[in-house]
């Protein structure tokens, strides 16, 4: 029988449980409902309430579209625009201070929620000694679709709702996580995917600044945000969807969730944005500039950063795409075209094909697509944000079961091994996989605590700028120095064009 447990938070009492020795509170508000004439809004503050409210049960996320893909089938949970929610894991609700990490979910910022299966009763808490926190944030169009431009601020939203929402959280913790045994001083936020991409955004946010200590991205895509009058066209491509001019006010108000989430999925299509056409917008406000560029021009936070990538990131959005296995040589110089001015185009692709032979790799139109889609998408930013950062750099290499070895070390993959929630059919099983996990977590956690990941298990990990150092998670994990170094030097040496599709 579960044993409860109340606390007193800055809103009231919230009644939570024991489980597996955690100490577990569900579906904890942290902003008002953004819903009515809250929607499109920044987070409002939360109104307090009497007496002891229960925290048992995970909260509503945000309205979504799951899409299920190799180990990463979405669950099915009850969704509303009342999502802003977030859940609390601690070893103990005392003064130990412990470290505080808060994860920011990925999923194209159209998907996913801190509740997912993945999240829940992870090994990193008790590992660890540490206090973990996962939100929900709004998403799709009703977190990141940019109408202040268009309705001259009748709608005032900058098309970072989702990212304000984060911050609310950080705010709630910061005020409210020491009555859960955790330390408000030292709060590391972390997130894969687009969680990374908002923790890159979160590194740049005048209004984040002084909610966290410390940042991991991991899996950060692209530039991590789109410019304004980009984000500008695609809020156009929405309403010509809906059939709505941007005077229609009260009508865009009043569109049932269903309704934006069906024209969401048609102006993907239309707009050729792949799973993600709404993310965040470098508004010039809320986010001042572009991340990436932002943080290379030395102007976002100061803080300790881990960041990395998988080595075949690419591969789990191929199984959305099987056509990509027949590839030609005269496709993938096409696809390739995409990312690079000619005459790059034969130079990026002979580096890779002979790197890859050099190691006894296939050379297969498909593989070599895959390694230079992965990187131009994962690892140029990953290195690029732990140059600009002094940061910590790994590269994920543990290759997945499934798909009889297809997926190779794909996105998202290495959530299980942090979580410890690996699966037989897509992490594996035995000894090699939970070492794996462990140090993965040994890591983390120690990041979390001293702001550098040098643990027992993995030894010492220098910063990527000492001899372009990254730690190989792998079978046998090590630390490399110019890992894959001609495939990233190439970069260096040809002229890219900025592509804006995002998986």
């Amino acid at each position: 029988m579960s044993v409860r447990i109340v606390v007193e938070t800055k809103s009231g009492g919230l009644e939570g449980i024991i489980e597996r020795d955690i100490h577990v509170f569900k579906g904890v508000p942290y902003a008002a409902p953004p819903m009515g004439d809250l929607r499109w809004l920044p987070p409002q503050p939360l109104e307090s309430w009497k007496g002891i409210r229960p925290a048992t049960d995970y909260g509503f996320v945000a309205p979504q579209t799951p899409v299920s893909l190799p180990g990463l089938a979405m669950e099915s949970e009850p969704q509303s625009e009342d999502c802003l929610f977030l859940n609390i894991y601690s070893p103990g609700l005392d003064n130990a201070r412990r470290p505080v990490l808060v994860w920011i979910h990925g999923g194209a910022f159209s998907m996913g929620s801190g509740s997912q299966q993945m999240y829940r009763n992870s090994t990193l808490v008790s590992n660890g000694g540490i206090v973990l926190v996962t939100i929900n944030y709004r998403l799709g169009v009703l977190g990141f679709l940019n109408l202040n431009e268009l309705t001259n601020g009748k709608i005032p939203s900058t098309g970072n709702e989702g990212l304000q929402d984060q911050v609310a959280a950080l705010r709630w913790v910061k005020e409210n996580i020491a009555t859960f045994g955790g330390n408000p001083d030292n709060v590391t936020v972390f997130g894969e995917s687009a969680g990374g991409m908002s923790v890159g955004c979160l590194l740049n946010m005048p209004e984040a600044h002084g909610l966290f200590h410390k940042a991991i991205l991991e899996s950060p895509v692209g530039e991590m945000a789109r410019p304004l009058d980009a984000s500008v066209k695609i809020s156009e491509a929405f309403l010509k969807v809906l059939g709505l001019k941007a005077a229609d006010i009260s009508a865009l108000r009043s569109l049932p969730a269903a309704k934006m989430l069906r024209a969401q999925q048609e102006t993907a299509i239309i707009t050729e944005q792949g799973a993600a056409p709404v993310v965040p917008v470098a508004d010039g406000i809320v986010l001042p500039r572009m991340p990436l560029e932002s943080l290379e021009a030395g102007k976002g936070f100061n803080v300790p950063t881990l960041i990395g990538s998988n080595l075949d990131e690419d591969k789990l959005f191929s199984m959305m795409n099987p056509g990509v296995y027949k590839i030609t040589e005269d496709g993938l110089h096409r696809a390739v075209a995409k990312y690079v001015a000619e005459p790059g185009v034969k130079k990026v692709i002979e580096v890779y094909r002979k790197g890859r032979e050099r190691r006894g790799e296939p050379v297969t139109p498909f593989e070599l697509y895959s390694a230079i889609s992965t990187d131009v998408m994962f690892r140029k930013t990953a290195i690029r944000i732990a140059e600009a950062q002094g940061g910590y750099n790994y590269l994920f290499c543990w290759k997945s079961p499934a798909a009889g070895g297809a997926l190779g070390a794909c996105h998202a993959l290495e959530l299980g091994f942090i979580f410890g929630n690996y699966s037989a059919d897509f992490g594996g099983t035995g000894p090699a996989a939970d070492r794996l996990s462990r140090e993965m977590q040994d890591a983390w956690i120690s990041f979390a605590r001293n702001g550098n990941p040098d643990c027992k298990s993995l030894g010492p990990w220098p910063r990527y700028c000492e001899n372009r150092a990254s730690m190989i998670l792998d079978r046998k994990s090590r630390i490399e120095n110019a890992a894959y170094e001609e495939e990233r030097a190439v970069w260096e040496t040809v002229e890219e064009l900025k592509y804006s599709s995002m998986p």
